[in-house]
């Protein structure tokens, strides 16, 4: 089974940028797709954006298209976004998650994951 790390979250002022990473173990995850996934208090957890396993295909979130970019790096077993102009509105916990696929489909809804890490949380100061 992959086991998945998150880190890179914090506090950050409004407009300011962070690099989440996704550490995974146990297994390779070049035969995942990958998603991000963010939950805010009192929400639900909601799909942010998401890569198929070849990094070939990405999917993001339409809110967040511009702003962040999902990446991967296979030999590494490393998973990141990039998210930049950040706003209050993104402060939540960010979770990693891994889809068994090696399709271009990306998932887009938490059911479809297999396996999550822990989360990593982004404050957003205004």
């Amino acid at each position: 089974q992959v086991q998945l790390q998150e880190s890179g979250g914090g506090l950050v002022q409004a407009g300011g940028s962070l690099r989440l990473s996704c550490a995974a173990s146990g297994r390779t995850i070049r035969n995942y797709a990958m998603g991000w996934f963010r939950q805010a208090p009192g929400k639900e957890r909601e799909f942010v954006a998401g890569i198929s396993w070849t990094g070939g295909t990405t999917d993001y979130v339409d809110f967040l298209k511009g702003r962040f970019t999902i990446s991967r790096d296979n030999d590494k077993n490393l998973v990141y976004m990039q998210m930049n102009s950040l706003k209050p509105e993104d402060t939540a916990v960010y979770y990693c998650a891994a889809h068994l696929s090696v399709r271009s489909y990306i998932p887009t809804t938490s059911g479809e994951y297999e396996r999550w890490g822990q989360g990593t949380q982004v404050t957003v100061s205004s």
